[in-house]
């Protein structure tokens, strides 16, 4: 893999723009390559990178190598964010005001590639779950502490967030309030479904074909789906109009979102009840406990690892599908994101896009993190 990703690298470091100059925030602009932002010392530190890459390659199973190759591949980060920041302040000082330094794909490909070639080398360092998220967070702070101290406020996409800085952590709030929303009913109406398929066979084979049609059904037909009979209850039932109920807005994005959750936390929930050996619950029953009492006294906590999974599924799968949810008029960043998208701003695109992203990346690892806590209190 890091062959390949160093490959790819250099590819993507010559034949793709690393950013790009326009007079506005609407025009593509003209292509400004990673070969001529760079000086003599930054060749020097590209020619050390790839041959300290290619040492690695030769030498995959050796940890110090594999530290070293993390260790860089942070450096990398930071600096190819220092390098396009410094172009941009460059640009800002000597053309129009209005002018824009965006992010081009050759900067977007770079920064991906590196990401792998770190997460490989911290998976080969053959960590527990706790150390390998505690190594992939460190990568990041060469990076953060560039953010942190101003660096790129000249780039496009953080003029972009200057300009909605006022709406944007109301949209956030917003995502994560869907998010929410949606996993917790899920979840409260996935156990007891769960509870009830691990002793009726035929439930189980009712409600599983229903959840497994859900899934295949696209995001924009399920809301479509829902509009009508939403906006008839509001219609009909004034009470449910005031609670805010109707064919557009959170309604139907968060109802789309509870059917879309349910399939992996009641299949999750049912596998781990179904691990739960029998010899346990038999105890539990001959103690005098009742079966709701055997169910979440004995039952749940014997299959949480395995629901955690199903619920860490959930959850990025909701983080991704509540951006969608801003054309039924829920917002949250997908509003962002599709104002860039009708305005062809694409650096508004990607600061609804990336958030995200970090959404879903902070939550499967959150996700992980407690599934190893669960697991082994040594994890």
């Amino acid at each position: 893999m890091l062959a390949v990703c160093l490959g790819l690298g250099l590819l993507a470091a010559w034949g793709l723009p690393f950013v790009r100059v326009a007079p506005n925030r609407l025009l593509s602009g003209t292509p400004v390559f990673l070969a001529q932002l760079m000086g003599t010392p930054a060749w020097l530190a590209v020619v050390v990178l790839v041959a300290a890459l290619l040492f690695a390659v030769l030498r995959p199973q050796h940890r110090t190598t594999q530290g070293l190759v993390t260790a860089g591949m942070a450096a990398s980060l930071a600096l190819l964010w220092a390098l396009a920041a410094h172009h941009a302040t460059a640009v800002a000082r000597t053309e129009s005001p209005i002018a824009r330094t965006a992010l081009g794909a050759g900067f977007w490909s770079l920064m991906a590639l590196g990401w792998l070639i770190c997460l490989d080398a911290v998976g080969r360092l053959q960590l527990r779950t706790l150390p390998r998220l505690a190594a992939l967070a460190l990568a990041t702070l060469p990076l953060l502490a560039l953010l942190a101290m101003g660096w790129g406020q000249d780039l496009s996409i953080l003029k972009e967030y200057a300009n909605r800085s006022d709406v944007f952590g109301a949209a956030m709030l917003r995502h994560l309030q869907i998010v929410v929303l949606a996993v917790l009913p899920a979840v409260l109406l996935g156990l007891p479904l769960a509870w009830a398929m691990a002793r009726a066979r035929r439930l189980r084979q009712a409600l599983f074909p229903v959840l497994n049609v859900v899934q295949t059904l696209p995001s924009i037909a399920l809301f479509g789906l829902l509009m009508a009979p939403l906006a008839w209850l509001a219609g009909r039932y004034p009470l449910l109009a005031q609670a805010g109920i109707s064919g557009v807005g959170l309604a139907p994005a968060v109802l789309a979102l509870i059917l879309y959750s349910l399939l992996p936390v009641v299949r999750s929930a049912l596998a781990g009840l179904e691990q739960v050996p029998v010899a346990v619950t038999t105890s539990a029953r001959a103690m005098g406990l009742g079966a709701w009492q055997v169910f979440w006294q004995v039952e749940l906590p014997l299959a949480l690892p395995v629901l955690l999974v199903g619920l860490r599924t959930a959850v990025v799968q909701t983080v991704g599908l509540a951006a969608v949810t801003a054309l039924v008029g829920a917002g949250g960043l997908g509003a962002m994101m599709f104002d860039g998208l009708f305005s062809a701003a694409n650096e508004l695109v990607m600061l609804g896009v990336l958030p995200i992203v970090l959404m879903a990346v902070l939550a499967d690892a959150l996700f992980k993190a407690l599934s190893a806590l669960f697991e082994s209190p040594t994890a």
